[in-house]
């Protein structure tokens, strides 16, 4: 692939990228630096290069954009501009628009996933004394259940008696690719006492 295919590809699939001296996180000249704070401020994703690090598409992308300086952003395949017009069309309130008319769209499957407020009711129709903990976002999904209903059942029995309750949300795509784990109160205490001690864990 030539550093001109490599460019094209990589403006076909970002809908938002700019290229840029250094990364978000650590820009390396004030110019590209003052742009990514004003993309950051509208908290749409974006794609970003590091020139410093790509030479040739430092030097090829003036070529291709007709716009000889860095940073510089597209989106949907076409040059908005550098620094200058980026600040312009913050501070006239056009960026924020453009950008989020150009973001990609979530799934539909994913806006219509379950809430885990909506998993834990499924659950809790079928297995009414259950306390149900939902880990993970959209559609991966960790799904604890504990019960007394689990007592004497084998390990298959327990999921199987969870996932029937889940069998409408399963077969209608809201819930897919889920993980179940199903205790007994006595099992998940001897579990959580397994744990290591002084194990501080915290979840993002």
């Amino acid at each position: 692939m030539t550093t001109e295919e490599k460019i094209r590809n990589q403006l076909a699939v970002n809908p938002i990228i700019i290229y840029m001296k250094g990364i978000p996180t650590n820009p390396q000249c004030g110019f590209s630096a003052k742009s990514i704070g004003y993309l950051n401020e509208t908290h749409i994703p974006y794609a970003f290069v590091n020139v410093l690090e790509a030479p040739f598409i430092r030097e090829k992308l003036p070529s291709i954009s007709h716009w000889p300086t860095f940073p510089q952003l597209f989106v949907n395949g076409e040059l908005v501009g550098g620094c200058d017009i980026i600040e312009e069309m913050s501070n006239t309130g056009s960026l924020l628009p453009l950008l989020t008319a150009a973001a990609p769209k979530k799934a539909e499957d994913e806006k219509e996933s379950l809430s885990a407020q909506e998993v834990e009711q499924f659950v809790q129709q079928g297995i009414p004394d259950a306390k149900v903990l939902v880990e993970g976002v959209g559609c991966d999904l960790l799904i604890i259940v504990i019960s007394e209903q689990f007592a004497d059942l084998s390990l298959v029995k327990k999921q199987q008696l969870v996932l029937a309750t889940l069998k409408d949300p399963l077969a209608s795509g809201k819930l897919h690719a889920v993980s179940v784990k199903a205790y007994t109160p006595n099992e998940w205490l001897d579990q959580q006492l397994s744990k290591e001690p002084g194990l501080l864990q915290i979840k993002h």
